[in-house]
């Protein structure tokens, strides 16, 4: 036992803190010890006393510390790679995946597109015959028609035309055979009235993307784009809204098409650090007088950037919601391009998302075209409106909001160059057949039985009495205005009037509304007892069990730029329940009523649709989904579950636009010069 060990004067400039040395005696496993003023007064941890380990094996030299350190640095950066090539292998699997659907879609729905080839997967070094259908387009009352082409983006010494077409009796289309270079790549193609382009030519043009035809099996590198999103979203280590699932899931499937992308997002202090793979520090550089610290990692796959200015910026507990916001943001997107030109990177385009980001149009980068996404315009008008003037390209995330809002004060001026694309779910996430949180995984073969195990499962997590052969109808939402509240409310006594059941999660910001809920929560239960169910938290297992074990989803939005839950809803072969606006008018096609939209858009009828903001707008369709459903033989003629499953809405297809929007901006702006 070692007693009245002598202890070092308090060393000041390290805090209050007194210092004492001692030998560590040979097989001890423990420290134990107790302080004292020498004269009877200790501390000795409320009668527990202190204790340390002693590190066992003190032979060990220092060069052996230093070999075992490196040995678990590299072990862990093992593991960190395999981890990343097995979920890379997985990626390229469920790239491939989708590639072939979209590839089998062409060749079923071809003739239905306005530009489609024979083959439908052209190959380098082979004839591939080009079909354009003029109904409909801007050449739909020209005489004759010629097409224009290139290779590679435009990028190829072997251009061709403008060449006349020939029209072809079978399909009903005008024709033209050419043969793909060697080293093709894509196909590059416009169409107009005249083999001599002037101001007077009618020329489709696809709105100033052209049309493009992937070509495989050609030789040398195939062209790629650099991409740098500046966000201040980014899923899920930074999210809010729906705009950092946007940055993520867009980021993540152009690179899975061969291009370079980059995430550059401030580095919040309540950021999820643990979902950033190998997230380390990588430099320091001043902006505006200001150190700024450089962190990196990836998140799903993608390189992320993220700066933490040593001025406090983003250390304030939260994302938005201060008065110093746009000073916040600016300084992160202005220092973003700070880095960037630090480093002389190679940039092609420029990303911005909504206001926060959108001075990054204004500011510019050398050689690098800009876009804009406009995610909410709710907010940040003046920047957006600025943005617009200054970008090479503007989006929104479906085509239907696009028209709504093309007149906008903020759109207006440059509506021209405003494209709206539809957003995708990532279809990884949103999987029936390998969820975690369903009972029994299933696809379009099993779905029923796969729905009928999530139902019974929902039903056991809420108490619910769910009678059999009634349909489950549910809500997904946040309980505010725009969400359309006083139609969910409506419809929660309509479906328990017509003897289904009625199942919502979700939660009112405002007090009152949540009030409100509370009351028809309490309500129902007493008028219905075991027949409504409402969770009023987030709870990501009931969402997943909702969308699986409901039969009809309910999305009554005021307005919906895109909304996500429809097409979620869907993919778990959920019917949807819808009122016309925005993303919903884009994904849900109703029944009865758009049989002709279907023809146009290739989708075939998968949900119910209304339009309108009164009660009576939306028994519409509440009551035929209903009667739908009770009429067993129509609801299988119907085939609603197996319809609503085959429609395709992950990323592969607005990301292929959103390639073509970048490679037709970048082509602009360095045309331009």
């Amino acid at each position: 036992m070692l007693r009245n060990q002598k202890l070092n004067p308090r060393v000041r400039d390290q805090g209050d803190w007194v210092v004492g040395e001692f030998d560590v005696h040979e097989g001890a496993s423990s420290i134990d010890f107790v302080f004292s003023d020498a004269n009877d007064v200790y501390d000795n941890n409320s009668r527990k006393d202190y204790q340390c380990a002693v590190e066992q094996d003190q032979q060990r030299s220092h060069e052996d510390l230093i070999v075992e350190q490196i040995e678990t640095d590299l072990a862990s950066k093992r593991d960190f790679i395999e981890k990343c090539a097995q979920r890379a292998g997985e990626r390229a699997e469920s790239h491939e995946r989708r590639r072939s659907r979209s590839l089998l879609a062409k060749t079923r729905d071809g003739s239905l597109n306005r530009v489609h080839t024979i083959p439908h997967q052209p190959e380098a070094g082979e004839n591939v015959t080009i079909y354009y259908r003029v109904e409909g387009s801007a050449l739909a009352n020209s005489q004759k028609v010629h097409c224009q082409g290139s290779w590679n983006r435009w990028n190829h010494e072997n251009s061709f035309g403008p060449s006349i077409m020939q029209f072809s009796d079978s399909l009903g289309c005008m024709q033209l055979t050419v043969k793909a270079p060697q080293d093709a790549h894509v196909l590059d193609l416009k169409f107009m009235d005249s083999d001599v382009p002037s101001e007077v030519s009618q020329v489709d043009d696809n709105n100033g993307m052209d049309y493009h035809t992937v070509i495989v099996n050609g030789s040398g590198p195939a062209p790629i784009l650099k991409v740098v999103h500046v966000a201040v979203e980014m899923a899920p280590i930074a999210k809010v809204g729906g705009m950092g699932d946007v940055v993520t899931a867009l980021a993540r499937a152009t690179q899975e098409d061969g291009h370079q992308v980059e995430v550059f997002v401030p580095h919040y202090d309540i950021a999820q650090f643990e979902n950033v793979d190998g997230y380390h520090r990588a430099g320091e550089f001043k902006h505006e007088k200001t150190v700024v610290q450089v962190y990196k990692g990836w998140v799903e796959d993608v390189p992320v950037t993220l700066l933490r200015p040593e001025n406090g910026f983003f250390d304030v507990g939260c994302i938005y919601g201060r008065g110093d916001d746009h000073v916040r943001f600016d300084f992160f997107t202005d220092a973003t391009l700070t880095w960037l030109r630090s480093k002389q990177q190679e940039v092609d385009v420029i990303h911005t998302h909504d206001w926060q980001t959108a001075a990054a149009t204004w500011a510019g980068y050398p050689n690098a075209a800009t876009a804009l996404t406009v995610h909410n315009l709710q907010f940040g008008v003046d920047r957006i409106r600025r943005g617009m003037e200054s970008c090479d390209i503007a989006t929104t995330v479906s085509p239907t909001y696009a028209d709504e809002v093309r007149f906008h004060h903020a759109i207006a001026p440059s509506k021209d160059k405003f494209i709206g694309i539809r957003n995708g779910i990532d279809t990884d996430i949103w999987n029936p057949a390998n969820d975690k949180f369903l009972p029994v995984g299933y696809n379009r073969s099993n779905a029923i039985d796969g729905k009928r195990a999530a139902a019974a499962e929902l039903c056991n997590r809420l108490g619910l009495e769910h009678p059999e052969g009634s349909p489950i109808v549910g809500v997904v939402s946040r309980l505010t205005a725009q969400k359309g509240i006083h139609l969910i409310k409506h419809a929660c006594y309509r479906v328990l009037e017509r003897g289904a059941t009625f199942v919502l999660l979700g939660n009112a910001p405002d007090p009152a509304h949540q009030h409100d809920f509370n009351s028809l929560a309490k309500e129902m239960k007493e008028k219905y007892p075991g027949r409504s169910g409402f969770m009023f938290k987030y709870d990501e297992p009931l969402s997943h069990l909702i969308y699986a074990g409901c039969d009809f989803l309910l999305v009554p939005s005021m307005f919906e730029p895109c909304g996500l839950t429809q097409m979620i809803a869907m993919r778990y072969g959920t019917v949807p329940v819808v009122r016309r606006t925005g993303g919903l008018a884009d994904t849900v096609f109703d029944v009865e009523n758009d049989s002709t939209r279907c023809a146009t858009a290739g989708i075939p009828p998968n949900g119910f649709v209304f339009d309108g903001t009164e009660t009576r707008d939306i028994d519409s369709a509440v009551i035929r989904a209903l009667d739908a459903f009770y009429d067993r033989e129509r609801w299988e003629s119907l085939a609603l579950v197996d319809r609503a499953m085959s429609c395709d809405w992950g990323w592969f297809e607005p990301s292929k636009r959103y390639e073509d929007l970048y490679w037709s901006a970048l082509s602009k702006k360095r045309n331009t010069r």
